[in-house]
């Protein structure tokens, strides 16, 4: 990644840093805290949440000290400058300081990346958008306005879609054919979890139960290969997915197409395998040129058509830091929703009744689910990140799309953002 170790200790020298305000002190918020205080070259001025006690308590695991409590940007800003860290619930504390040079949403919650990116772009703040539920919901309206403000937005390395963006760079520069592109799954599936049911397990994995909702029930997974698609152009071979069973060595069996023995119809798709593949991800390439096949059994990939490249690890929010730097030293993302080319639907986890209010994503409402988008747009099915708040007009069977005909939808940032998008860009 560049000369990024040495600039980094270039600013350290210098006694200079890129300054990143952090919103959202939830499990990847705190890593991404203590990550920061193990480098050169970054800091965190400034850490928001809704909960007070997430913020201080981010600092205080990293062991930094030296904290206050400032709601006001203009009294935070001068916080800052006397080299004091700063916790705050407002947002904008993080948004509209000029000692903050980028931004990252460790949110979660689509509404919340909808107001945070707009203010982003207005007080020329870089965005890290780890909340990617809001990416597939508007990620190409904020980053078009986020390039012509002349602001870079960019998903954060580490997480699954930069990760397997990483491999797909690394393969469409050397000129192969994408096969397929995927990720390991790393929890069971069921489809039908809710929150209670994962009380007890989240609790002892020391994270939110609708979280841990959230990879259960397939959504993440739907929502992060949902962002690939968009980023790619590769499509969901099926509504869902396939999302086999198979470990690594099966991958290329698996993932290749049906005339060759696999299971997928065509090439060029997004999927997910459950398996001992986590918590990697890969790509499955192949190349027409004879010369490369022979050279590609020299270094022992096999003998094609089709061959495997792994990543095997993504490390979350302990990378994250490092598109903060990549963003403010070379001026590229890790990566960004280009178009919408996959939709994440949502889907009843149960029948549910005219007259109920939908939840989050991962409660027990709804998950979502991952369909093209110009099927999505003709069969008006409701985007999931806009599915919160939304008040159901009709009957909805267990396993049924939602369509945006079957709702009243609250009046929000984000789908005022989302019909622009629609009009502009869909």
């Amino acid at each position: 990644m560049y000369e990024i170790d040495r600039k980094l200790e270039e600013l350290e020298r210098n006694k200079s840093s890129i300054n990143i305000g952090l919103i959202g002190a939830g499990q990847m918020g705190t890593d991404i805290v203590s990550q920061v205080k193990q480098m050169l070259g970054l800091d965190i001025p400034v850490v928001v949440d809704i909960n007070l006690d997430s913020a201080y308590n981010a600092y205080k695991i990293a062991g930094i000290d030296n904290v206050v409590r400032e709601e006001d940007p203009a009294r935070a800003e001068r916080a800052m400058r006397e080299g004091k860290k700063v916790i705050a619930t407002n947002y904008q504390v993080a948004t509209r300081s000029n000692n903050i040079q980028v931004v990252i949403d460790a949110t979660g919650v689509p509404e919340m990346g909808a107001l945070i990116s707009l203010d982003c772009i207005n007080y020329k703040k870089h965005i890290v958008m780890m909340n990617v539920e809001c990416d597939v919901t508007i990620g190409p309206i904020l980053r078009k306005m986020a390039k012509n403000a002349g602001v870079i937005y960019s998903w954060a390395g580490g997480d699954e879609p930069a990760a397997i963006l990483e491999l797909y760079r690394f393969a469409k520069a050397l000129g192969f054919r994408i096969i397929a592109a995927g990720k390991g799954k790393n929890n069971p599936l069921d489809i039908y979890a809710t929150p209670d049911k994962l009380e007890a397990q989240a609790r002892k994995r020391q994270m939110s139960p609708k979280m841990l909702c959230e990879f259960v029930d397939g959504s993440k997974t739907m929502v992060e290969m949902s962002a690939v698609s968009n980023a790619t152009g590769l499509i969901p071979d099926i509504r869902g997915m396939h999302g086999p069973k198979c470990n690594r060595d099966e991958l290329l069996k698996v993932f290749c197409r049906k005339d060759q023995g696999g299971i997928l119809d065509r090439e060029g798709i997004v999927d997910y395998a459950i398996g001992d593949v986590n918590p990697g991800v890969f790509l499955i390439v192949t190349t027409d040129s004879e010369r490369l096949r022979s050279s590609l059994i020299q270094r022992d990939m096999g003998y094609g058509p089709n061959y495997l490249l792994f990543r095997p690890y993504h490390l979350c929010s302990i990378e994250t830091p490092l598109t903060c730097a990549q963003i403010v030293l070379y001026g590229e993302s890790s990566g960004y929703s280009k178009r919408l080319v996959s939709e994440c639907i949502a889907v009843a986890k149960r029948d549910i009744k005219a007259g109920e209010v939908l939840d989050d994503i991962g409660g027990y409402y709804y998950r979502a689910c991952i369909e093209l988008y110009e099927v999505s747009k003709r069969e008006r099915f409701l985007p999931a990140g806009l599915a919160k708040g939304a008040k159901l007009k009709v009957d909805v069977r267990q396993d049924e799309p939602l369509t945006y005909d079957m709702v009243e939808l609250p009046e929000s940032l984000l789908l005022h953002l989302r019909m622009l998008q629609d009009k502009l860009l869909g």
